[in-house]
């Protein structure tokens, strides 16, 4: 690591420190005005307090992204515009709902360290903790069902309870909110629909909570109804475990989406604040540059989906720095939105026609500003991800994962560290397709998929290699803990029952690892894991094994 990379560590970490201070002091106001909330029934106290509430959870939404508590701003925004709908009409239950909430929002025994971005990362290996401690409460009221589900959501990485009646359900609910909830639409005698019970809970609820609903009927009533009280997923009986499973992944990796990177190049260093600020309070994650001469240096670094660009500047045009950002191929689908006061169509038009992809007038309102790079932003993730990821996973395809193993064994190398290379392949997976049919095989290729991503952590990058083989990249990771790992998500994934034509089945998977060292290159780290790998089949399957190498 580099003196200024230490410097950088340093400053974002004493920033980081103060506002994890700042929070120690915030959150317990916050748990008096729940408790002020929960022992007044004067209208007028009651709107000074959620007014309050609002104020205090807005600037708390909008400062923790900034400074990596995304969880916590995602927790404090929803929190926020619940005090918001509150001050316009709310009901005694509602009010005493929101300040639950928040008691439970600002008890949390142990503020989240913030998760620093910049600079490399010197974290050690441990499991994603915000899809390990996801809460899933599960109410089935047949018992083998439930167990069944609480066992193999717990292999993917989540913390469920099972429940078989409604009360207890209703009494953990009250206890601690749950991230989602999986609810038989036939349940116990006292409350035989369990739509109608859905109802009833989502009206309780402080904030909406994903809903998945397990039924025995399929017909377009009972589908419909689902939709109308609120559900994000519904599963026919016999369930497919590993579709229930990623049906909840998806809704977990839209509510963690990164936030967008936006690169502001700009010689007016006060605008540039105030475009960093606005766009920051809006979650997007801000470079600013006001030396173009800078611009490989930036654009390598942060990688940015959207840049922000002035058309006047001292040493160099906007429409100039365009086309050079243009030079570089791997930079061309990064859209390029001009900011300036250039007024004239003709010269907006030349500029376009030049490099770039909109232009926008100052002065420009906050909520504008943000509208257009946002949706430029969004775009351009969606069209990024399309290209890169591989359509069935959602994991990085063949190219893009040997470019990342190639970048993880040059930084590596940099920095006197190592990373290991694995490569997976699904056992006797030939016997899957013939047996069980290509869709089924799919729903394996998935589920594995999603329990890698369950059980690595964010820095690791994985790729669907090709058919029933995946790569994993494992940055600053030695060989014994690779191993581990690995050995671990196996043992979890052999236990994952897969359903077909009412029979449940098994598969395992093979893997080598090999770990580089000052020499490597990523070539040569594929073909280590990959002999490792055969070695693991040739040695009877479902194994790991390293490369002596």
């Amino acid at each position: 690591m580099t003196s200024s990379d230490d410097e950088l560590q340093q400053l974002l970490l004493t920033l980081s420190t103060q506002f994890r201070e700042r929070l120690e002091n915030e959150l317990p106001e916050l748990r008096a005005l729940a408790q002020q909330l929960l022992l007044t029934n004067d209208a007028a106290v009651q709107q000074l307090i959620l007014q309050g509430m609002r104020e205090q959870l807005h600037k708390l939404a909008g400062a923790a992204g900034t400074f990596g508590y995304s969880d916590l701003g995602a927790q404090a925004r929803a929190l926020e515009l619940s005090s918001a709908e509150l001050l316009s009409t709310s009901t005694e239950a509602q009010l005493q709902a929101h300040a639950q909430a928040l008691q439970l929002f600002s008890q949390q025994d142990c503020i989240p360290q913030a998760n620093v971005c910049s600079g490399p990362s010197t974290a050690p290996h441990t499991n994603n903790s915000s899809e390990v401690n996801r809460r899933i409460y599960i109410l089935e009221p047949n018992q083998q069902l439930g167990e069944n589900l609480h066992s193999t959501l717990q292999n993917f990485g989540y913390a469920t309870e099972h429940f078989r009646t409604s009360a207890a359900l209703q009494a953990a609910v009250n206890r601690q909110l749950p991230d989602a909830l999986i609810i038989d639409s036939h349940l116990d005698e006292e409350n035989p629909d369990g739509l109608a019970f859905i109802r009833e809970l989502a009206a309780q609820l402080p904030l909406p909570l994903p809903l998945l609903v397990i039924s025995q009927q399929q017909d377009f009533d009972t589908r419909l109804r689902a939709v109308r009280v609120g559900v994000a997923g519904f599963f026919a009986k016999p369930v497919n475990f590993s579709a229930l499973e990623g049906r909840l992944d998806n809704i977990f990796v839209q509510q963690r989406g990164e936030p967008y990177r936006v690169l502001i190049i700009d010689d007016d260093l006060e605008l540039s604040k105030r475009y960093r600020l606005v766009l920051n309070n809006a979650g997007m994650q801000i470079e600013t540059l006001s030396q173009p001469q800078n611009i490989d240096e930036v654009m390598h670094r942060f990688n940015p989906e959207v840049v922000l660009l002035d058309v006047h500047m001292p040493l160099c045009s906007g429409p100039e720095l365009a086309q050079i950002i243009r030079f570089n191929d791997a930079w061309l689908r990064v859209p390029i939105i001009y900011l300036s006061a250039e007024s004239d169509i003709s010269n907006q038009i030349k500029a376009l026609l030049k490099a770039g992809d909109d232009f926008v007038t100052k002065p420009i309102s906050d909520n504008a500003l943000v509208a257009s790079v946002f949706a430029r932003a969004q775009r351009a993730r969606l069209l990024s991800t399309a290209l890169s990821r591989d359509s069935l996973t959602g994991l990085l395809k063949h190219a893009d994962i040997k470019e990342q193993i190639a970048i993880e064994v040059e930084r590596t190398a940099r920095r006197g560290s190592s990373a290991c290379v694995v490569m997976l392949d699904l056992d006797n997976f030939k016997q899957v397709n013939d047996r069980y049919g290509h869709a089924i095989g799919d729903n394996v290729i998935r589920a594995l998929s999603n329990l890698l991503r369950q059980r690595l952590r964010r820095i690791d990058s994985l790729g669907r290699y090709g058919g029933e083989e995946f790569t994993v990249v494992l940055p600053d990771c030695k060989l014994a803990q690779a191993k581990n790992i690995l050995d671990e998500i196996r043992q979890r994934f052999a236990e994952l029952p897969f359903m077909a034509h009412d029979t449940s089945f098994n598969v395992t998977f093979s893997a080598g690892i090999a770990q580089s060292n000052s020499q490597s290159n990523a070539n040569q780290l594929i073909e280590l894991a990959d002999q490792a790998m055969y070695a693991a089949k040739k040695a009877g399957r479902n194994q790991v094994l390293c490369s002596p190498a």
